[in-house]
C-alpha cells in the first residue's frame, strides 16, 4: 500500500469515527467538538485502565487516533483511581458545551462498544467503577 493510501486510511477512519460520536450527541457539524469529546474521554478512559489494557485499546484505534491517544501518557503511575467527577472533569477540560459530562461519556463509550472488538469490550467495562461501567452498553446492545 503507498504511504499515501496509509494517510487517507487512517484519516477516512479517525474522520468515522468522530462522525460516530457527532451523531450519538446530535452534535451536527460540531466535529471539532465531537473530536475534543472523543479525545478527552479516550483520554481519561486511558489513564483509569491498567497500561496492559490502555495499550490493548490503543492497539485498536486508528493509527492517527492513536497518537492522538498516547500523547502525553505516562504510564508508570497507572491506574489511576479517578472517581466519577474527576473522570468527568478530565472529559470535559477542553469542550465548551453545554452538554452533561455523562451524555458525552455514554456517548463515546457506545461508540468504543461497537468499534473495537468484543473481548476488549467485555475487559474495559470489568476494570472500570460501577459508575463508570453503567454508561458502558450492555451486551444485550447488538454490536453492528
Amino acid at each position: 500500500m503507498p504511504k499515501s493510501d496509509i494517510f487517507e486510511k487512517t484519516l477516512h477512519e479517525t474522520q468515522d469515527w468522530i462522525k460516530d460520536v457527532e451523531y450519538e450527541l446530535g452534535w451536527e457539524d460540531l466535529k471539532h467538538q465531537s473530536f475534543q469529546a472523543l479525545r478527552g474521554t479516550l483520554a481519561a478512559l486511558r489513564d483509569r485502565l491498567t497500561p496492559e489494557e490502555a495499550a490493548h485499546l490503543g492497539a485498536q484505534l486508528p493509527a492517527l487516533l492513536r497518537g492522538f491517544y498516547y500523547e502525553g501518557w505516562q504510564p508508570a503511575h497507572k491506574p489511576e483511581k479517578i472517581g466519577e467527577g474527576e473522570f468527568f472533569k478530565r472529559v470535559t477540560a477542553n469542550l465548551n458545551t453545554n452538554t452533561p459530562a455523562q451524555d458525552i461519556v455514554r456517548a463515546v463509550f457506545k461508540m468504543l462498544y461497537h468499534r473495537i472488538s468484543q473481548g476488549e469490550s467485555e475487559d474495559i467495562k470489568s476494570i472500570l467503577p460501577k459508575e463508570l461501567a453503567s454508561l458502558w452498553p450492555q451486551k444485550a446492545e447488538s454490536k453492528a
